[in-house]
């Protein structure tokens, strides 16, 4: 489980893909390359919609429809009310009703452990970006140390592309910064030095203060610190 990801490889995979068949393609592929189980993405718009993307099994998927499952799910409940990246086992599963649902779920191949990236966007869009797997503890906590960061940012892409083969259900989208500024808002926002944050979005230092200045310009705001707070505050970046 994990390995090393050419990160400036997969965004560039996902930057061109033009259908949700290809980027499910892409998807496929970043699942192997992390030899975990499974992949999902999911979206409820502000309508309260849904529509997604999973590598679960068919089984699971339509048990989890038919039974209303979202209603109930700790996953669902739990990043409903959190803007940070979710470890499962952080989650209450101590209740009953959280319990037979497990259990459901174990018995129709999701595995124990999950990470969940909630994403805000305009007009009430709630997404989640999930990878699951089965193992112990202690090798999940190793494989999120290692891939937790490279897997917000990849949340980040995932969902933009989704929402452009989606146009007819994407909220009308608000005036603000730049892919390209969103990228390196949201990697500065994770503590990444500029120098990383250049080498990850494959452009020179140059060209990453030409994105910040304008980042910083359209939000207002005095530096770079300052633009990134309100870019948090406003949900333009997910971290």
């Amino acid at each position: 489980m994990g390995t090393d990801l050419d990160m400036a490889q997969v965004l560039e995979d996902l930057e061109n893909t033009s259908t949700l068949d290809e980027l499910g393609a892409v998807a496929l592929g970043l699942r192997d390359r992390l030899h975990i189980e499974h992949l999902i993405y999911h979206w409820v718009d502000g309508a309260g919609d849904q529509y997604g993307y999973t590598t679960y099994p068919d089984a699971w998927a339509e048990r989890y429809l038919e039974r209303n499952y979202h209603r109930i799910d700790p996953v669902i409940l739990g990043c409903f009310q959190r803007f940070h990246p979710v470890d499962w086992k952080s989650l209450d599963w101590s209740g009953k009703v959280a319990k037979n649902f497990l259990q459901d779920a174990l018995e129709h191949g999701v595995g124990n452990q999950g990470y969940s990236i909630p994403i805000r966007g305009p007009n009430g869009q709630f997404a989640l970006f999930t990878v699951n797997h089965t193992c112990d503890d202690a090798s999940w906590k190793a494989f999120i140390d290692t891939h937790g960061r490279e897997l917000i940012l990849i949340a980040h892409y995932f969902n933009r592309k989704a929402l452009e083969f989606e146009r007819d259900r994407q909220p009308d989208a608000p005036r603000g910064l730049s892919p390209r500024e969103v990228d390196a808002m949201t990697l500065l926002a994770l503590g990444y030095s500029r120098a990383q944050v250049a080498h990850s979005l494959s452009i020179s230092e140059h060209t990453l203060r030409v994105y910040i200045e304008s980042a910083r310009a359209k939000l207002g705001a005095q530096n770079t610190t300052h633009a990134i707070a309100t870019a948090l505050s406003r949900g333009l970046i997910v971290v």
